[in-house]
């Protein structure tokens, strides 16, 4: 029975989560959550920040400040202005002040040097415990060539190595993202592997073999043919954690499958400086025998 309330209380939360990440462009207001999570506005303030562990409208400016960091980083070319307006701020001042405040560097400096680790220190990730069965089903995986760059090191450091990635794909012209594939495989768990230890290996699909003599670091590899149960995770990047325990914890164990020798990975549709938050889609492999 406490499982049960614990869980239904989770739920409601999610769905606030779910509606901050949906509005993020505009004025969000005290008596629309309160709504959404059927909770009373006399004590809405206190539930989100002992659940959350701060108040909603500091978690609501530090979602917009991480959706706008991505867009400084991986859209070069985009105004600064445009991204502040998008993002719900008011003016660019605003924006600037606020971003700062959090992350000790104006959006210019992030935007020039972007100091990952530090950041990731800033943002929280909202507690999100899963209410929902998800639907898994089995496919089989073909063989596919991919060009390969290894990450090592702090998993907050990752979208340095996804950077280097991406410059890679605009210089060579090599793995276009448009019409290529993007995976991710990821033999290790950031949360049971010591940093140094942990390892991701970023991927895009190629037609042919890439030359190796490049200074980025891309290699070739495949993804083998195989069985695998798949689910399709919907939203952050950074919660498919929980959605791949989903599939060791809760759907491996009664499924009568056994898992074959290759690790786990990722199918990227979109990107988080493209979309919005809840517009990611990512379909997560699992091997099979």
């Amino acid at each position: 029975m406490h499982d049960d309330k614990t869980g239904a209380y989770a739920k409601r939360f999610n769905q606030v989560f779910d509606y901050i990440e949906h509005h993020l462009d505009r004025t969000i207001l005290l008596e629309q959550l309160c709504e959404v999570a059927k909770f009373s506005p006399y004590h809405f303030h206190r539930q989100f920040s002992s659940y959350c562990g701060m108040p909603v409208g500091r978690y609501i400016q530090l979602m917009r400040l991480k959706h706008a960091s991505y867009r400084l980083v991986f859209n070069p070319l985009e105004k600064i202005i445009d991204i502040a307006l998008d993002v719900g701020f008011q003016n660019p001042e605003s924006f600037s002040r606020a971003f700062k405040q959090v992350f000790g560097l104006t959006p210019s400096q992030f935007r020039q040097k972007p100091a990952w680790v530090a950041w990731s220190q800033c943002i929280p990730e909202p507690k999100r415990i899963r209410t929902q069965t998800m639907k898994v089903s089995i496919v089989n995986f073909p063989a596919t060539a991919v060009a390969m760059l290894a990450h090592r090191g702090q998993s907050e450091r990752l979208n340095e190595t996804a950077a280097r990635f991406i410059e890679w794909r605009k210089t060579t012209g090599l793995s276009p993202v448009r019409t290529s594939q993007t995976y991710g495989i990821a033999p290790h768990d950031p949360l049971t592997t010591k940093p140094d230890d942990f390892r991701f290996d970023i991927c895009g699909s190629v037609d042919a073999l890439i030359p190796e003599d490049n200074p980025f670091g891309v290699i070739n590899g495949i993804i083998p043919a195989g069985r695998c149960a798949v689910v399709r995770h919907h939203g952050s990047h950074c919660s498919l954690t929980e959605s791949a325990r989903y599939l060791y914890r809760d759907w491996l164990p009664t499924s009568g499958e056994e898992l074959r020798d290759f690790p786990m990975y990722f199918h990227y549709f979109n990107f988080v400086h493209e979309v919005a938050i809840h517009e990611l889609l990512t379909d997560i492999y699992l091997p099979l025998k």
